[in-house]
Parts: structure tokens; C-alpha cells; sequence
């Protein structure tokens, strides 16, 4: 008779052990309780009771195990190039993000002179970060020599495109739609994996669809979506939404509708108008799907309250125009008129809201922070609009938090299933809205615990493998034996936002428990470990690879993804 085999030493070794959690898969498949094993940075098998020794094991029994979220509207552009590490995102379960979008990439930036055009609509100096020329490509560089905390992908954005090519000239010089499209082509090829637009800022909203429609097929012949923040979210969604649908139509680009919402309370309870207009574009054949945020107020800067074409020049011919009684004048009565004003652009958001729905997140003044423009008139004894012209002279790059939606339509539109899940986060300083500290632990506990607008496994396939997707990143948003080892560990019982408010927006979200980032556990019974362990996430090159094999379409890193 032969000896009795060592049990102990015949076990498989694997790096992190999750053990007894409710495992989803990130496809909307209901739970399983079961192990999950990872060895490097992937996950190696899934199964109950797996015989596996581990130099790490983590008990989760009791707490559902998800694939690392993903967030696919995000302007985390510079954080990872702030002084200390960022972990607003881990602590949500985040373990990647999308930025570049609305059309405000980070880069290409190709001189001094578009560094400052781009000055106004950048939160680099809010996150005391300095900005400077260079291209996509050493954007990403940067990004990576720096640490980030997750994983950043990021698209390229058009007003930065524009500025680049064309200043912030409402009409385009010869030669520069050509000259947008070759420094995309020149992003998608240094790893940009989409294409965005902003059509209600400057100088995006200068465009026309035949301008986006030109990079818009650039970004289709790499294979790479195309996200808007639409033109119109309110009176004119519909406009809004055929402008997006027929870039798309035209360039037959995958499509992203950014922050999917019905503004303004004249346009309250349409939400079905917007979710019935997405269908009837997918029923032609167009790849189009949105994300949202679950709150009713909405956070951008100062400045888009304004006609778009305000800014038209460069910040010093605004600020001289916010300088000019009689131009403030002007400027307010086109923006009471709520349609695209002569001179072009959009016309900004000040019909869609109130001046007591406005707070000032952001701004150089201490004193401004926190309050409300009708706060800041009644106190100086002028009208909203003079406090909001004041303000925004006094910091061009000032934010804020406003009301904007009906409850209704958010949960509406959260329930669909072609709704993703994106947080639209500025950088976490000051007063800046709640959802970037907040916005998947509010849907896990508040919409999806607490209210049932969604059942758990939907909610985390919102979070994870339609981005994942939609944005080809291959070997993310789901947990399957092969899958990249991003992971979440939270407990479905007490996870959300519950100290979260306007007032107090950075406050702790609860019930994540741990998070892997490509197998290395970065949050660690609730606490942040401190680690910059996160990738640069470069979308790869369509052509077949040097081995003849098949095309690489996916999106890498560049050492592993």
C-alpha cells in the first residue's frame, strides 16, 4: 500500500483566497455562494470550497462579491497627479475610471497658448496640479509615472481637440477640421479608447455635426465609442438626442448619451421620451447606450450657466465682457431667452434651474463656498444674475452643485437596462458633489436595497460588465476564472452613502469591505491601504499582430492588463 498523500501539500497555491461570499458574476446572474482564487493579477477558479492554500484569505462570509466597479463618466483626469493619493473611488468599490469626457481631455495640448484656453473649463489648478503642453500619449505616460490609485482609461476629448487646432474662434480656420482628426487618430493610436464631446460648452458648442461627425469616424475606423454630453438636456432633449443619434448614424460609432437626464421642472416626468428615443435608434442598428448618476442635482461649472459664446475669443474676452455693465445686460437677456443665441453656441443652463438651486462648490473665496446665488445676491443686495457674473470674474474655473431633475425620471431612467452607472465626479476637494464620494454605494443601498428600483445582480452588472463592453475592456466587469482580479467585497445589508450631503459630500461611504486591484488588495477591511497600485488602461491597435494572429481590438496596458 502506497503512503497517504500530504492533503496540505497536494493543495494548489494561490495568492488571495476570497472565501464563502455571494459571488457575482458582473452578467446580472443571480448570486452563488462560493470561493474565489487568484494568482498575479487573475482570477484563477471560482467554486465552492475550493482546496487552495493562500498567503492572504479574506472571510467573506455573509458579503457579496462583485468585479472591481467600473465608471465610465468621470474628470479624474488630474487626480492621479495630485500630491497624495486619492482613494474617494476605492472606497466605492471603483477599481477603474473612464476620463476625458464632456470633450475635456487632459490632452493633446500642443502649446502654451491652447494650455490657456483650456485653463477655464480644467479643475488642474483646483487640484494644484500644473498643466502644461504635450500630447495624448505623454499624458498617459504621466498618469502612469505618477501612481494612480485605480485603473485610468481615458477618451479624447473635442473642445481640447478644438483648442488645440483652432483657439476658441466660434468659426473654423482652413484646415482645422483636419487638423482635429489628425491629432485624434494620433490619441486613438497612443491609447485614447474613445472619442467625447461636450455640445453645451465652449468651444464644443461651436460645432456643428459636420465637425463631429469628422472625428467621430476617426474614432470608428479604431473601433473606439463616441460619448456627448448632448447640446440640450432639457426644452431641447429632442434636438439633443437626434444631433448624437445622427453622428452616429454617420460615422456608425458605438454611442454613449453622458448623464442621461430630463432638466429643467418645465420638462419633469419625460423620462420615457429620452429611454423610448435610445430604443428607436437601436432598432436601426445604432450601438447606443447612457449612464446616470442617482441624484437629482447636477455639478459643472459656474460659467455654463452663460450663452456658450460669452466665452468666444479666449477667458480675457469674458472676463472684459463680465466686466462691462452693459454687456452683463445683454448676456442676461439672451440667456432669459433660452434658445441658441446669434452669435452661435449654446445657450447655456441658466433657464433650467434657480438661482436658489445653485450652490457654489468650488470657487477662490472661501466665503462664496457653500452658498447659494440668491444667497450671495439678497446678502449684497444685487440681482442673481449680477452675483453670478461677480463670481465667476472672481474664478473662471468656479463650480457648482445645482438642481436639476425630478425624482421620478432619475429612478426611471436608472431602472433601464441600457442605463449604465457613472458618477460625473470633479476632483475631490471643497464642496464638490456627493456623488464622487457616493454614487455606487447610493445605488447598491438606497435605489437598489432600499427601494427596489433594481435587483442587486442588475445593479452590479451596471456597474461593471455594460462599461466594460460598451468601452472594450477585455477582461474587466466580470468574475469569471480568466478575469483581470479587480474586486469588491461589500456587504449588501448596511452598503451606501448615508452621511453623504451637499453639506457634508466627502463622507465616508459604508459597507465596502475590501478591494482587490489586479490582485493586490488595496482596501482592506474598510481602510485604504495606501498603495498607488493602479494602471494606465491604453486601448490597443486594431491591425492583426506581428504573429499573424488574430486582431487586437482590446484594450491594454503597458505591461498587462
Amino acid at each position: 500500500m502506497g503512503a497517504v498523500p500530504d492533503e496540505a501539500a497536494a493543495a494548489v497555491a494561490v495568492d488571495v483566497l476570497v472565501r464563502g461570499g455571494t459571488v457575482y458574476d458582473g452578467l446580472g446572474s443571480a448570486g452563488v455562494v462560493a470561493d474565489v482564487a487568484i494568482v498575479g493579477d487573475r482570477v484563477v477558479d471560482i467554486g465552492p470550497a475550493l482546496e487552495v492554500t493562500a498567503v492572504r484569505v479574506i472571510d467573506a462570509t455573509g458579503l457579496a462579491v462583485a468585479p472591481g466597479f467600473i465608471d465610465p463618466h468621470t474628470h479624474s483626469d488630474v487626480v492621479p497627479l495630485m500630491a497624495e493619493p486619492q482613494p474617494f473611488k476605492l472606497y466605492q468599490g471603483v477599481t477603474t475610471e473612464i476620463v476625458g469626457n464632456c470633450g475635456n481631455s487632459a490632452a493633446p495640448l500642443v502649446d502654451e497658448v491652447a494650455v490657456e484656453h483650456h485653463r477655464p473649463i480644467s479643475s488642474t489648478t483646483k487640484a494644484g496640479v500644473v498643466s502644461h503642453p504635450r500630447t495624448f500619449g505623454e499624458y498617459l505616460d504621466e498618469i502612469e509615472a505618477a501612481g494612480p490609485t485605480n485603473h485610468i482609461a481615458s477618451l479624447v476629448g473635442h473642445h481640447t481637440l478644438r483648442m488645440s487646432a483652432n483657439g476658441m474662434a466660434v468659426g473654423l480656420e482652413p484646415g482645422a477640421i483636419e487638423r482635429m482628426a489628425e491629432l485624434a487618430d494620433e490619441a486613438f493610436a497612443d491609447g485614447a479608447i474613445g472619442f467625447s464631446t461636450g455640445l453645451i460648452y465652449a468651444p464644443g458648442s461651436y460645432a456643428n455635426v459636420d465637425e463631429v461627425t469628422a472625428i467621430a469616424r476617426v474614432a470608428s475606423r479604431w473601433q473606439r465609442a463616441y460619448a456627448t454630453h448632448l447640446r440640450d438636456e432639457g426644452s431641447h432633449l429632442a434636438e439633443g438626442m437626434a444631433e448624437a443619434i445622427e453622428v452616429a448614424r454617420r460615422a456608425r460609432v458605438k454611442l454613449q448619451i453622458s448623464h442621461c437626464k430630463v432638466a429643467g421642472i418645465q420638462n419633469h416626468g419625460t423620462a420615457s421620451f429620452l429611454l423610448e428615443t435610445i430604443r428607436a435608434a437601436r432598432a436601426e442598428g445604432i450601438e447606443v447606450f447612457g449612464d446616470q448618476y442617482p441624484y437629482t442635482t447636477g455639478e459643472t461649472f459656474l460659467a455654463a450657466l452663460f450663452p456658450s459664446a460669452i466665452q468666444e475669443g479666449s477667458r480675457d474676452r469674458m472676463l472684459d465682457r463680465l466686466s462691462d455693465p452693459d454687456e452683463r445686460e445683454r448676456w442676461h437677456a439672451i440667456a432669459l431667452e433660452a434658445a441658441t443665441p446669434p452669435e452661435g453656441g449654446s445657450p447655456g443652463s441658466w433657464h433650467q434651474t434657480t438661482p436658489a438651486g445653485v450652490t457654489i462648490s468650488m470657487h477662490n473665496d472661501p466665503a462664496r463656498q457653500g452658498r447659494t446665488l440668491a444667497e450671495l445676491a439678497s446678502s449684497a443686495g444685487i440681482t442673481p444674475w449680477q452675483a453670478l457674473c461677480d463670481a465667476v470674474l472672481d474664478d473662471p474655473a468656479s463650480m457648482m452643485v445645482y438642481e436639476l431633475m425630478a425624482e421620478s425620471d432619475v429612478r426611471e431612467i436608472l431602472a433601464d437596462p441600457l442605463i449604465m452607472i457613472g458618477s460625473d465626479n470633479s476632483i475631490p476637494v471643497g464642496l464638490a458633489h456627493q456623488r464622487a464620494w457616493g454614487c455606487f454605494p447610493t445605488v447598491l443601498g438606497t435605489y437598489s436595497r432600499d427601494l427596489g428600483v433594481l435587483a442587486l445582480p442588475e445593479a452590479i452588472r451596471k456597474m461593471t460588465s455594460a462599461t466594460a463592453s460598451q468601452f472594450g475592456l477585455v477582461g474587466r466587469g466580470t468574475l469569471l476564472p480568466g478575469s483581470i482580479a479587480d474586486v469588491v467585497v461589500f456587504d449588501p445589508a448596511t452598503v451606501g452613502h448615508a452621511g453623504g450631503s451637499p453639506a457634508t459630500p466627502s463622507a465616508r461611504p459604508e459597507g465596502i469591505s475590501y478591494v482587490v486591484l489586479a490582485g493586490h488588495v488595496v482596501v482592506d477591511g474598510g481602510e485604504f491601504t495606501g498603495e498607488r497600485l493602479g494602471r494606465v488602461l491604453r486601448a490597443g491597435h486594431p491591425e492583426p499582430s506581428a504573429q499573424g494572429g488574430s486582431e487586437q481590438n482590446n484594450t491594454e496596458q503597458k505591461a498587462t492588463v
